[in-house]
């Protein structure tokens, strides 16, 4: 007899079907993994749905399910490409509305269908950052103008969530594009005339359309014309998740887009810089540090080097440094409170964790020395020989005893709430066990200190915009836990995760530089570093201003030569997003209850495993 199918399997099996129906595509295979939602190859590739498929996060994994099932339904990706503007800007725009009109026209009669979108478009605007907004300034000019035209399209409001943020910049965009808005309604059936109306809305709010991408665009849908210089041109196609030009994020949008399409299906940060200059041709201006080696063509000229604008607001800083005492207190204990239950499961793992590290240092001896440890089994010698001299020995020195551990936590915004507690935990109870094991461990955080590129975004708007600037925010690197100091000093500044407003964005590029910089200064001889993050580099105003995946171009580039050139051993754990794609060595968890496993699991893998042979040239340090 069968056994009983589980709520969730239950829940997958409605979710498959509903999306093939409205695909109307009964052959469109459906399957659930960790780097969902997306569509490639015609596989629909969902997120696992969560434990409990009647609580209120099911809603939203049915709208991200049925906003791709409406794309392939009412959507051609050939005509679309063909259609997109070139600059990044315009295009970001173009890419949003044309999804809300998929969305509106394939739910005109489906009212469920209609709240599960809405349901998905508040989940991912939260996790954006955006309906944070209190400024225009703040509010993303692409979802702003998407809900207005769905408001046309459907004939009803925003979601109250997204209301507030709508309103901000609702009577800008109407003074200047209200009457091209409404004509978009009556060319929604027709892809081609939609878009072409949609370019006068770009036109009237300041964008500059172009004039499509000619009809050779099918075959080539990057965003720029390939460098033949540019040692990584070739490599590009390979940036994105298997699928290729067909892969879709959950936005609907093709993978290979430009950065601000890019950054909608990561769950990262605040919203698109609207004054962001996307240019990709001018001279070099930037004389900022380059936190990678510089490469060069034939004639000395600087290619594909990660700039930085200025270095000037970026911070190092001790955690104790960002918070007063008292308050830093008062977070410990919150932090302590809320996750007594999940400390006690993670002690477990923890003291699992000992017993397999303990067993490995395997004790010897070495005897008849001249000093150390006073021999007691030989004392018998100076009784039987009162002219022996006393004999001492002493304990081997373990090499497994000679290593570091560096945790590296992303503090961006899209880990605030229970992600980072977790993280904060499991970071806490494994320093204290490796500690006891005699394993030194360092705890480092980063951030930036603004969202949308803070002083140094406008130091570069005073400079006159120039082109390539590189990045254009300001660092914050935070030192929770240095490897000399002992955990009961660093106990309490692991609560400033819980400090509201600490976490930003993400450059995890530089912040693994660091990290592995000060790993190398280290004279331990085993060298660890694990990274926890929860998604792709991000950072507005750098991604703006600067040619697509920039960021995410860079941190390749600093995996490639920790896991080619250098001692340090390096490991990544993804929370519900597929670090895979970047690190060699490396695990996605979809649930964050499962981080505690996963870090003890791999750390104890790493242990298990002979060390890693110190290559015959190092990394030079940035």
């Amino acid at each position: 007899m069968a056994a009983a199918e589980t709520p969730a399997e239950v829940f997958k099996r409605a979710l498959a079907h509903a999306a093939r129906a409205l695909a109307e595509q009964s052959g469109l295979e459906v399957v659930f993994g960790s780097d969902g939602p997306r569509l490639a190859n015609g596989v629909l590739t969902l997120p696992h749905p969560p434990r409990d498929p009647g609580g209120p996060e099911s809603a939203s994994l049915r709208g991200q399910a049925d906003r791709l099932a409406l794309r392939l339904a009412n959507h051609d990706e050939s005509l679309h490409a063909r259609l997109r503007p070139v600059d990044s800007r315009a295009a970001e725009v173009f890419e949003a509305v044309e999804q809300a009109r998929v969305e509106a026209v394939g739910s005109t009669a489906l009212a469920g269908v209609r709240a599960n979108m809405g349901a998905a478009l508040l989940t991912r605007l939260e996790k954006m950052g955006a309906l944070r907004a209190t400024e225009a300034e703040r509010v993303p000019v692409a979802e702003a103008v998407a809900l207005l035209v769905r408001e046309r399209l459907t004939g009803q409001r925003a979601p109250d969530g997204a209301a507030a943020m709508l309103d901000l910049v609702r009577a800008a965009v109407e003074d200047k594009a209200g009457a091209r808005l409404d004509a978009l309604a009556e060319v929604a059936d027709d892809q081609v005339a939609f878009a072409a109306r949609l370019k006068d809305v770009l036109r009237a709010l300041d964008l500059d359309p172009g004039d499509g991408r000619g009809d050779d665009a099918s075959e080539d849908q990057g965003d720029e014309e390939p460098d033949p210089q540019d040692p990584d041109a070739a490599d590009d196609q390979d940036e994105d998740d298997a699928g290729g030009g067909e892969g879709q994020s959950m936005d609907g949008s093709t993978d290979d887009q430009t950065a601000g399409e890019e950054r909608e299906s990561r769950p990262d940060g605040a919203p698109a810089d609207p004054d962001g200059d996307a240019s990709d041709e001018g001279p070099d201006v930037n004389e900022g540090a380059l936190p990678n080696r510089q490469q060069t063509a034939d004639d000395g000229r600087a290619i594909d080097a990660y700039r930085v604008f200025t270095t000037a607001y970026d911070e190092v800083v001790d955690a104790a440094d960002l918070c007063d005492p008292n308050e830093l207190e008062r977070l410990r204990a919150l932090l302590d409170q809320q996750l007594i239950a999940l400390s006690s499961v993670v002690a477990r793992l923890a003291n699992k964790l000992q017993r397999r590290l303990m067993a490995q240092q395997n004790r010897s001896w070495h005897f008849d020395l001249e000093e150390g440890v006073l021999d007691t089994a030989r004392l018998t010698r100076i009784i039987t020989d009162p002219t022996s001299p006393l004999s001492f020995k002493a304990e081997s020195e373990s090499p497994f005893r000679d290593t570091v551990v560096t945790l590296l936590l992303d503090n961006s915004g899209s880990m605030r709430g229970r992600p980072i507690m977790v993280a904060a935990v499991c970071a806490d109870i494994l320093a204290r066990t490796l500690e006891r094991c005699g394993v030194k461990v360092e705890i480092l955080g980063f951030t930036t200190r603004a969202w949308k590129g803070g002083q140094a975004r406008e130091a570069w708007i005073t400079a006159g915009k120039p082109p390539h600037p590189g990045r254009l925010n300001d660092l914050r690197h935070i030192i929770y836990k240095a490897a000399d100091a002992p955990w009961r000093r660093a106990k309490k500044s692991l609560g400033l995760m819980m400090r509201e407003g600490l976490l930003k964005e993400n450059i995890d590029g530089e912040a693994l530089s660091w990290a592995h910089d000060r790993l190398l200064a280290r004279t331990e001889s085993r060298k660890i570093l694990m990274v926890i993050s929860d998604g792709s580099p991000v950072d507005d105003s750098t991604q703006s201003a600067n040619a697509a995946l920039y960021l995410d171009k860079h941190l390749r580039q600093v995996i490639a030569e920790i896991e080619t050139r250098s001692p340090v051993e390096l490991m990544a754990i993804g929370i519900g997003h597929d670090v895979t794609r970047w690190y060699r060595r490396a695990v996605t968890i979809v649930d964050v209850e499962q981080l505690a496993g996963a870090m003890v699991e791999n750390l104890a893998a790493l242990f298990d495993a002979e060390p890693k042979a110190a290559p015959a040239r190092r990394r030079r340090a940035a």
